[in-house]
């Protein structure tokens, strides 16, 4: 696939504690930081995201008394998955992966750091109406399609591809440097809100 320098390349929460010894790891995270810096050669503009959770965020099991990570309440803004602490603001957990090295990065997008809404997607917070403005700068930098990597494909890497599809920009997940929870078929669904939306996968930019 021809990339453009109208195009974004958006690297999604390679986190500590999404990768393997942390917090919350995703099997084999770490494997994406191989294809993520082979995609990134390509690309004029790079973004990265980072869940940036205060202590006792609602999303952490902890905060709910008697309730175990990956138990499902409901919020006032809907079901929530419950997690284990992660990605707390200012700890190691927090910090990108050391062998993460993507340089020029132009912007770094913190989310989930209201603490009563936890926030999946680069563009919107959790409730699915609150925006995290980065829309706003992707039209103002005449940027036009948006690729995705990173952590996990199933929510944070899903859930962005979605919102950038329902804002009118073209999406392209690179499947090759994403990797999966896949809990409670939540890869099949994905999936299936990619090809309702018109979300591309590529297995690799060589596709």
């Amino acid at each position: 696939m021809e990339i453009t320098p109208e195009d974004v390349f958006v690297v999604v929460d390679v986190q500590n504690d999404f990768c393997p010894g942390g917090a919350l790891a995703v099997p084999h995270g770490d494997a994406v930081i191989v294809p993520i810096h082979r995609a990134a050669r390509k690309f004029d503009h790079i973004v990265l995201t980072q869940d940036w959770h205060p202590p006792g965020h609602l999303s952490f099991a902890a905060r709910h008394h008697g309730r175990r990570p990956f138990d499902n309440i409901q919020t006032p803004h809907g079901p929530q998955i419950l997690w284990p602490d992660h990605c707390i603001q200012g700890t190691p957990g927090a910090d990108f992966h050391p062998s993460l090295h993507l340089h020029p990065g132009e912007l770094i997008l913190r989310k989930g750091h209201h603490i009563d809404i936890d926030s999946y997607s680069a563009f919107f917070e959790n409730d699915h109406v609150t925006p995290t403005g980065f829309a706003g700068y992707l039209r103002e930098r005449s940027l036009k399609r948006v690729f995705f990597a990173g952590l996990a494909y199933d929510f944070c890497v899903g859930f962005s591809a979605l919102d950038a599809r329902k804002l009118g920009f073209p999406a392209v997940v690179i499947r090759e440097a994403c990797r999966a929870i896949d809990l409670d078929r939540s890869v099949e669904m994905i999936e299936e809100e990619f090809r309702r939306a018109g979300v591309l996968i590529l297995q690799s930019l060589d596709d």
